[in-house]
């Protein structure tokens, strides 16, 4: 069951980073939507105002005009033909008849009757149309006399103005009859008119929100004829930084995205040849510095016995070598063992470049571990130990020795003694350092301790180390997953601080009983590097 629950945990994260990975790749889509959207939609609600503006003109206009038409010929017919003082039921008579013409509008009529009083006549209709509901502004222009002239051969005219009521819009017109006779109101309901229109913006607007709708689709399926192609080309880029080199895109077409496809297979066809020259070369670099290694080691065998059978007659007290020869052959001693370090080494060098080394891991008492180095190479009187016993670490024995052989050696080498080195444990990770009290790294040289074959100054070309075995602890760190740093110490001397894991979990391979590992090979015993000789 935990195993199950741990799956479905483990399913959910990867659909989850799927999912913000869509996401992630889609903003581009989403921005072409939008983009597209908001165009759509600007020139929908453009186009639609537009029309609508024009629509509701047209049909104000035509139905204003036909009202006020059929005013004013009423006006002219019916009022005109009343006497110059009319009473009130003469001017109700005659604005009934003039509210059944075909546009069923409301009058209202006002005179002086012959007592010199103004008498109102209404059509009845619209609750009683009254002079209240007509605008004063309106009712000033329709009884202001204008100047009669050759322009002007009225000195009355009509004159209208649409009003909202109860949100009801209406035309409200007002004339008085031409040659002298009764001043006349006309009310009329344009709601049906104002219901077309309403009709006519649900229309535009639905309109709208299709173009909109549309546009979307539209943005969507561009979006994916364009990005497709981009999100292919992401896919291979990404392949190729895997390693991939012979990741290659399928071109088609004669556009942009097309050469930007033919481009990058250019690129990736190129950078395949390139790495594979590069891996030829180093891999000839490597056997070549294997094999002239192997090759080596036959001539030192022999040269290394008869260096040892001339040491042996050195330290003899007979006396028998003779004292012209011998500084010479001390020389030929000292060469011969730094050559047989070097050859190692480069052995060495070559199994971490070619990936062949190997760790045989054991569980590993540290102080223990340390005390047997500096006590095989009689460094106990200059080495100070701060461990306790028990710190335990799963590491490779051998390979730890080499670490520690190179650190201590060096800083024998190049530091003041004495040369304290320090054990402490973390939660997960043991650190070891190994301090001496020199004068210190020079800093410009700090960066490159760990080169190989690094010389600090170009006027000492040739030191009494390799320049080989940092380089080569440095790699045994890291082939257990750990690390060294250099750096100097606040009080003198120069510290180099080792951090190695608790429990080594790499490419730890223990060789079958007989079979020959490696990195069993004799290595590198320690302390050649010099500090600017890296």
């Amino acid at each position: 069951m935990t195993m199950r629950r741990q799956g479905g945990t483990r399913g959910w994260t990867a659909a989850r980073k799927g999912v913000w990975s869509r996401l992630r790749f889609t903003s581009l889509r989403l921005r072409l939507v939008v983009v597209f959207g908001l165009v759509a939609l600007t020139a929908a609600v453009s186009a639609s105002g537009i029309a609508y503006w024009l629509n509701r003109e047209a049909v104000l206009t035509r139905a204003q005009d036909a009202v006020l038409r059929d005013f004013e010929q009423e006006m002219q017919n019916r009022a005109g033909a009343l006497p110059g003082h009319p009473t009130q039921d003469e001017l109700q008579h005659t604005a009934g008849q003039m509210a059944g013409s075909d546009q069923r509008f409301s009058v209202l009529l006002v005179a002086t009757d012959a007592g010199g009083r103004t008498v109102y006549g209404g059509s009845g209709g619209l609750n009683g149309f009254s002079l209240g509901d007509v605008p004063a502004s309106l009712r000033t222009a329709v009884n202001k006399k204008q100047k009669a002239d050759g322009a002007n051969e009225h000195p009355y005219h009509l004159y209208w103005q649409r009003v909202v009521d109860h949100d009801t819009p209406y035309l409200v017109a007002g004339t008085r009859v031409i040659g002298g006779g009764p001043t006349g109101y006309m009310l009329k309901s344009l709601e049906p008119e104002a219901k077309d229109l309403n009709s006519l913006a649900w229309s535009l607007g639905i309109a709208t929100g299709l173009a909109l709708i549309g546009s979307a689709l539209l943005a969507q399926a561009a979006a994916t004829t364009v990005l497709k192609p981009v999100q292919r080309l992401g896919t291979a880029a990404r392949r190729l930084g895997e390693g991939r080199l012979d990741t290659r895109l399928r071109v088609s077409g004669t556009d942009e995205l097309a050469d930007l496809s033919r481009t990058f297979n250019n690129a990736a066809e190129a950078l395949e040849k390139r790495v594979a020259e590069m891996a030829a070369r180093d891999e000839a670099s490597r056997r070549f510095v294997a094999d002239m290694s192997h090759e080596l080691r036959t001539p030192l065998t022999a040269i290394t016995a008869v260096t040892e059978v001339l040491e042996e007659e050195l330290e003899a007290e007979t006396g028998s070598m003779d004292p012209m020869i011998e500084p010479a052959v001390r020389l030929v001693v000292s060469e011969t063992r730094r050559l047989n370090d070097l050859v190692e080494n480069l052995m060495e060098v070559t199994r971490f470049d070619a990936g062949t080394a190997r760790l045989v891991l054991d569980d590993v008492d540290i102080a223990d571990q340390i005390t047997a180095c500096i006590d095989a190479r009689a460094w106990l009187d200059a080495v100070e130990l701060d461990a306790e016993r028990g710190i335990h670490a799963r590491l490779d024995p051998r390979r730890l020795d080499v670490i520690l052989a190179n650190l201590i050696g060096n800083a024998l080498k190049h530091g003041g003694s004495p040369v304290r080195v320090s054990v402490r444990e973390t939660d997960d990770s043991l650190v070891i350092e190994v301090q001496d009290h020199g004068p210190g790294i020079p800093e410009d040289v700090l960066p490159h301790v760990f080169d190989r074959f690094y010389k600090a100054s170009a006027s000492r070309p040739r030191s009494e180390g390799s320049g080989l075995g940092l380089s080569i602890a440095l790699e045994n760190a890291h082939i257990h997953g750990g690390e060294i740093t250099a750096a100097n110490s606040p009080d003198s001397g120069a510290v180099f601080t080792l951090r190695l894991p608790r429990d080594t979990v790499a490419s730890a391979e223990r060789p079958a009983e007989g079979e020959r590992q490696p990195g069993d090979d004799a290595g590198p015993t320690g302390g050649e590097d010099a500090k600017g000789d890296a």
